[in-house]
């Protein structure tokens, strides 16, 4: 039967490898993979970093690096073994890796030779999740990193956990693959505006062990979450606990958009590091509450969250150590930075359209 299976694989021109328990996986050229990555019900994986996967990847690949110790866990977490999986890396070397350890797992594995490099030298397409990332280091010293994704929705990497908030799949021309992305750890949605509520892109995200936290409006229309309302505490591990704050209108004629008390905003408390995401608000009076902050989202999209001028008087209530506008839309956001070029708060502007 082996005898067979390799005259059939030197027929197509790939050849079979040997793993170190007798089974095998199939190497397969540039043009070869491409045919195989086009066909229904195949599994792509990406198995190198998260920075190489964010500089541009196979479309509809997912990201499980095979140098991280959780790598089959994640594997076996993420991929059925009743369906064919693609591989790849950089130069073919780390997916060959990849290929014997899941061939071993009993998946049917096809590695790219040559890797990316191969792929690109093919002129073949690679996208890339268009993300800007800031670094920062907590309290305890480790890593921390914020990806602009868009608009409202940021995806945030620490100690081997994924944290996403709103993720959203399409808002006008701009799109995100969360498909392509890890499973989240932990998923938060401020509210059930279609611009932070995506059933879709939650299911894309949600793993077996995906804790989903948001607020009672949205758990309705879900079936599914834990509910946090205003003033709700919640430890999540022990170096993660999060905190449920207001954010609603106060307005006259904009207080049906996100009336007091339905909506959520969120601060995170990461190993020490402290991070306030507004969610859709106004300057509200409860942000005088709101302290310690180290990092601080907050939304400049008027008339429906704030204008350039309220966002001002709410970094100076909050005094964020650093200041993401986000969430703005067709507003301006260019002028914050020198209005409160004073004010000793680090503004970063990304694209968070």
């Amino acid at each position: 039967m082996k005898k067979i299976l390799s005259c059939l694989l030197a027929l197509l021109g790939m050849n079979a490898f040997s793993s170190c328990n007798g089974t095998s996986y199939k190497e397969a050229s540039v043009p070869q993979f491409a045919d195989l990555a086009g066909q229904p019900g195949v599994q792509l994986v990406d198995v190198r970093t998260t920075d190489e996967f964010a500089e541009g990847h196979l479309e509809g690949a997912s990201n499980i690096d095979v140098r991280d110790s959780a790598f089959i866990e994640q594997a076996m977490l993420q991929l059925d073994t009743a369906r064919p999986v693609l591989v790849y890396c950089r130069s073919g070397r780390r997916s060959a890796d990849a290929a014997k350890l899941l061939t071993a797992k009993g998946f049917d594995v096809t590695n790219l030779s040559g890797g990316i490099l191969a792929w690109q030298q093919a002129q073949m397409p690679l996208t890339t999740l268009a993300a800007e990332r800031d670094v920062f280091k907590t309290k305890g010293g480790k890593l921390i990193r914020f990806h602009a994704l868009m608009h409202g929705s940021i995806r945030i990497e620490y100690d081997g956990k994924e944290i996403e908030v709103d993720p959203v799949r399409k808002l006008g021309e701009r799109t995100v693959d969360f498909a392509a992305l890890p499973k989240a750890d932990y998923i938060f949605v401020t509210h059930e505006h279609g611009d932070h509520l995506d059933a879709e892109a939650i299911r894309l995200l949600t793993g077996e062990a995906t804790r989903l936290i948001t607020n009672q409006r949205c758990a309705d229309k879900l079936g599914k979450g834990e509910v946090m309302a205003n003033g709700d505490r919640l430890k999540l591990s022990d170096d993660l606990y999060v905190k449920a704050v207001p954010a609603y209108n106060y307005t006259e004629g904009r207080t049906q958009f996100h009336p007091q008390g339905r909506d959520n905003g969120f601060v995170l408390t990461i190993d020490g590091l402290r991070i306030y995401v507004a969610g859709d608000t106004e300057d509200i009076p409860e942000m005088k509450d709101i302290r310690d902050i180290d990092i601080a989202f907050m939304p400049c999209n008027q008339p429906y969250t704030m204008t350039p001028g309220q966002l001002v008087r709410a970094a100076r209530i909050v005094r964020p150590r650093v200041l993401f506008p986000y969430h703005y839309g067709q507003t301006d956001v260019t002028v914050i930075p020198t209005l409160l070029k004073n004010d000793d708060i680090d503004v970063r502007i990304r694209h968070y359209e």
